[in-house]
């Protein structure tokens, strides 16, 4: 067995256990640290197939990021194991038909990417001579598709934004900060001066 070999497969079965383990662990804590195992591994093999560009905001973009995001906001969450334990086997049925229904494109998918010609010349094609992979990258999406890159931009600020305003509540009993009164008091009403005799506080 080749070095290349070796690597693809140490990489490729600790990502599918990773994975695997993201979705049976019972600590949620313990599926993010998990998840952040298996970027780590699809990582490698990017690297593996020349894409170190793409391994590389693998690493810094999901695992320096989101991953983190998801560790912090699930250990400050006040989470109930019992009643996920409740509602996970409440929900297993729709689970295993969702978990079949992804297998089966797949399985169609990847069925389709071996036969058909247009993949078949797209696994084919080099890169170009005296070009590196991120140059290569950039060339396609800043000039070829680049009115598609600028529209799924365009897609993420909109969603963006549409979760904000649902998720933006008004509760009467919560103080919230009103920036246009701010910036048009007067400084001079900002500061209170007051005598502080000596031996009392305020």
């Amino acid at each position: 067995m080749t070095v290349f070999a070796f690597a693809f497969y140490l990489f490729a079965i600790v990502a599918v256990v990773a994975a695997f383990m993201v979705v049976m662990s019972k600590n949620p804590v313990h599926s993010v640290l998990w998840l952040i195992l298996t970027f780590l591994s699809a990582a490698g093999l990017f690297v593996l197939l020349g894409a170190e560009f793409v391994a590389m905001l693998l690493i810094i973009v999901y695992v320096g990021a989101v991953a983190v995001l998801f560790l912090f906001v699930v250990m400050m969450l006040d989470i109930d194991f019992a009643a996920l334990k409740g509602e996970l086997a409440r929900y297993m049925p729709l689970g295993l038909l969702v978990a079949v229904i992804m297998l089966v494109q797949l399985g169609v998918g990847i069925g389709a990417w071996k036969t058909a010609d247009m993949a078949q010349s797209l696994r084919m094609s080099p890169t170009p001579d005296n070009m590196t992979n991120t140059q290569a990258i950039g060339m396609l999406v800043y000039d070829k598709y680049l009115y598609l890159f600028q529209l799924s931009g365009l897609v993420l600020l909109v969603a963006m934004i549409g979760a904000i305003l649902l998720t933006l509540r008004h509760r009467t009993n919560v103080k919230r900060q009103n920036v246009i009164a701010q910036m048009h008091r007067d400084p001079a009403k900002t500061m209170e001066m007051r005598d502080v005799k000596p031996g009392q506080g305020l």
